[in-house]
Formats: C-alpha cells, structure tokens, sequence
C-alpha cells in the first residue's frame, strides 16, 4: 500500500488525483475508492492509502482507503 493525499476531487465528474509520497499525480475515479469508504465526504487533502495500478495511459490509484 502506499500513501498520499487527495490534490482535487469533483464529485459531479466523480474523479479525481491524489499525490503520492513520491510527488507523483495519480488519476482515481469514484470507484477505485474502497467499498468501505465510498460513503464517507472525500475532499482535497485528505491523507489515504492506495494501491498503484499500471494502465496504458498511465498509473492509476485504486483501492483507495481514507487514513487517520
């Protein structure tokens, strides 16, 4: 798992990125945000943790859990 926080999050287009701790910018949608946390308010700086999936357009945070 690797760590991060929420950079910007519209929840209109449903999508967003996080910065992870190696100062890269992740794309996320909706739902790569872990079940367990979909309800709960996402908002820009939010510390998560996320597991890193490798597309063609480029790597991708899924799995993403909120952290406290």
């Amino acid at each position: 798992m690797q760590h991060g926080y929420i950079k910007m999050y519209d929840p209109l287009k449903q999508f967003g990125f996080i910065v992870s701790e190696a100062d890269d910018e992740l794309y996320f949608s909706e739902r790569d945000i872990h079940p367990r946390f979909k309800n709960l308010p996402i908002r820009e700086g939010l510390r998560v943790g996320f597991d890193l999936k490798r597309e063609q357009k480029g790597d991708r945070a899924v799995n993403i859990r909120l952290l406290t």
